[in-house]
């Protein structure tokens, strides 16, 4: 098995980081992969037996049994090298230890109160490192009533109401794992502000985040309705709670999604669709929202006489914001994503050439995405562990 270098050529904001990351799943991994496609490097510390859960999760798998690798595993753990270390023998705590001693970050979303029992507590780890980052991700919180709870996504997006405004007749809910990924972007950002921070007083903190606060704190407009004008939202369905039209409608072949977000935008899509602009009913956007299934009835018994491919340029033309509802292979071929750099090829030791989402932020004009222009791909289960171990340079570990 050919290993792949550590890093290429450190390049990106963030080259010169090293980040020691103790998380599995997906809010953790995620926010790891985040500082890695910054140029970061990041150890994955992983169980010697089976590694992070996420490599059993699928189907579907790649390889051959043996060698197989699972899907989801590979969408959170580019940029990364895999270290095996069992945290309950000495000699590998030992090799932890020292990583710390070196690293800038330390992600972890361990329950609460096992990165302490495992010898870890915050005190000792800015001992060994003062200048140490270390981010926690739980499922509920670090502390409240509540903290000691598991953190899965699913439970999250229900107990953080998300579910309770997606959905037609029933709460549902979103068809990517959000939560988790919320979570994994505001860990990073956490992140990347302490590190900020500590140029100037040159010591770490701590920085913390979790499901439940990533849920909450996308509440936007749905929250002030509750907080501020004591209305509880409910299931929304593919419109907006709060302006119309602007939603889901079928033509006689796809749905097409109209945005109208102002005024003049509602009266370009009358005139483009041969509505009253001045009906009573839909005179002001809250008039639309109130009857909202009586506009939606009205735009629909125009776009079901012809096709979505008829009624997208008509539209565009018009200068009312539309578009279709794309599948995932259809995204994927999409020539605006492929323009974005949302797609990039890696070799894997064991799989060859592989094309995975990429990251969504550029740089200047490079046309590759993250910070960096040459990615690593997901690592196998311990696949550094020898180079690792020989930078280290314990004896006896």
């Amino acid at each position: 098995m050919t290993d792949s270098p550590p890093d290429p050529e450190a390049e990106g904001p963030l080259a010169g980081v090293l980040v020691v990351d103790l998380t599995r799943a997906l809010a953790g991994p995620h926010a790891a992969m985040m500082l890695g496609d910054l140029g970061a490097r990041v150890v994955k510390v992983e169980r010697p037996d089976g590694g992070d859960e996420s490599r059993g999760w699928g189907p579907p798998f790649l390889g051959e049994a043996g060698q197989r690798e699972s899907t989801y595993f590979m969408s959170a753990n580019r940029n990364k090298e895999s270290l095996t270390l069992d945290l309950k023998d000495g000699r590998d705590l030992a090799v932890l230890t020292e990583l710390i001693r070196r690293a800038d970050v330390l992600l972890e979303n361990f329950r609460v109160g096992v990165l302490d029992r495992l010898g870890f507590p915050v005190a000792r780890l800015h001992d060994l490192n003062p200048r140490l980052v270390i981010c926690s991700v739980t499922g509920f919180g670090h502390d409240g009533p509540e903290a000691g709870r598991a953190g899965y996504d699913q439970i999250a997006q229900g107990e953080g109401g998300l579910m309770s405004v997606t959905g037609n007749d029933e709460p549902t809910k979103v068809g990517l794992p959000v939560a988790d990924l919320l979570a994994g972007m505001n860990a990073a950002y956490g992140v990347v502000a302490a590190l900020y921070e500590r140029e100037r007083t040159g010591r770490g903190r701590v920085v913390r985040t979790s499901l439940l606060a990533s849920v909450v704190g996308v509440h936007a407009f749905q929250g002030t309705r509750w907080t501020l004008g004591h209305e509880v939202p409910g299931l929304s369905g593919p419109h907006h709670a709060a302006i119309a039209p602007y939603g889901m409608y079928r033509t006689t072949s796809a749905p097409v999604q109209v945005a109208c977000g102002s005024e003049g935008l509602w009266r370009a899509l009358a005139e483009a669709l041969g509505l009253d602009a001045e009906d009573p009913r839909f005179l002001t956007n809250l008039d639309r929202v109130t009857h909202r299934e009586q506009l939606t009835a009205a735009i629909e018994e125009v776009l079901t006489t012809a096709p979505a491919e008829h009624w997208l340029p008509l539209l565009a033309a018009a200068g009312v914001p539309a578009g279709k509802v794309r599948s995932i292979d259809d995204v994927y071929a999409w020539e605006q994503t492929r323009s974005q750099g949302l797609l990039l090829d890696v070799h894997h030791p064991v799989l060859g050439t592989l094309q995975l989402p990429g990251s969504p932020l550029r740089f200047d004009d490079n046309a590759f995405s993250g910070g960096r222009s040459t990615h690593l791909p997901p690592p196998t289960l311990g696949q550094h562990n020898d180079r690792i171990r020989a930078e280290l340079d314990l004896d006896d570990c």
